[in-house]
């Protein structure tokens, strides 16, 4: 009997199951402990969230339907471009994660170089858009103008109106050319960021997370907030609206996230050629090698 069928394959497939489980609670876990103090602060402006094996339950879930959705993708030659915006902390990274560990490639681009400043915005942008078949995340995209840009002052107000006047026709003509374009802003309360710098700010191991940056978003709040209502007003449009991501409880919003980003499309089961495993060639006359001892990484755990 196959290995794979009978009470050993049930066994095989629960641990397989269990080490998926394991691996996602792994990533849970790379956030460090916060220190006592930051934990009481933490517990008691956060309700509790939802069980945590509900939680695996439910991503893993979605996670399969995001397999079926990228098999979707690839069988049709779709393309889907997903945009992910929001303040600093608000939880895309946490969202781009839970995708990317199943589908997906995320395009992360730096600030431009002095040639790209030169060039018309959209232009870095556009060698990354998807070909047929390729599903693409941006964490943070062109909207980085008419936010970071502004708010700082690394674009000008003529720079910004050009901006605005341009980026709806540019995503009418994304969409015209084929491509499917979701965009999500993540929205966090003041004291929810204010919480989650302060825990990186006492975290050792997340402190690389915070840039000069970042602390002056917490300066710019308000400058911030009036940048989205415009940004929210003038690029809302009907080809490519926004959808707006409650963020305060982390994994609601990973959940719902994936979610939302599932029904906006109308995947379905495709065909599949079958995969059978081939046997095993086995020579009488191959007699495996004892290697040395020295070549084997220690066993300390």
């Amino acid at each position: 009997m196959s290995t794979l069928t009978g009470n050993g394959g049930q066994d095989w497939l629960e641990a397989e199951l269990a080490d998926t489980l394991d691996e996602d609670y792994e990533l849970e876990l790379s956030e460090p402990a916060l220190s006592e103090e930051i934990s009481k602060i933490y517990r008691k402006a956060h309700p509790p969230s939802m069980p945590r094996i509900d939680y695996f339950r439910t991503l893993l879930a979605l996670q399969s339907e995001l397999i079926k959705l990228q098999d979707w993708v690839a069988y049709h030659k779709e393309k889907i471009v997903v945009i992910f915006e929001g303040r600093d902390s608000a939880g895309k990274g946490g969202v781009i994660k839970r995708i990317t560990q199943r589908i997906a490639r995320v395009v992360a681009l730096p600030a431009p170089s002095d040639r790209e400043k030169t060039q018309w915005y959209f232009q870095r942008y556009v060698p990354h858009l998807p070909a047929g078949g390729e599903i693409v995340l941006f964490d943070r995209s062109w909207y980085n103008r008419s936010g970071v840009e502004r708010v700082m002052g690394f674009a000008s107000e003529d720079q910004v109106e050009q901006f605005f006047n341009d980026v709806p026709e540019f995503e009418r003509m994304l969409v015209r050319s084929g491509i499917r374009l979701v965009k999500y802003w993540f929205s966090i309360t003041d004291e929810e960021q204010q919480m989650r710098f302060m825990m990186r700010i006492h975290d050792p191991l997340k402190q690389w997370k915070l840039s000069p940056m970042d602390l002056q978003s917490r300066v710019r709040w308000e400058n911030y907030t009036m940048a989205k209502e415009e940004t929210f007003a003038r690029t809302n449009i009907p080809e490519a609206p926004w959808h707006i991501v409650e963020g305060n409880d982390k994994k609601r919003a990973r959940l719902n996230c994936i979610d939302h980003l599932l029904t906006q499309f109308p995947y379905e089961p495709v065909p599949h050629e079958e995969i059978t495993l081939p046997e095993r060639v086995f020579n009488p006359q191959y007699e495996r090698k004892v290697l040395p001892p020295e070549l084997y990484v220690p066993s300390k755990y």
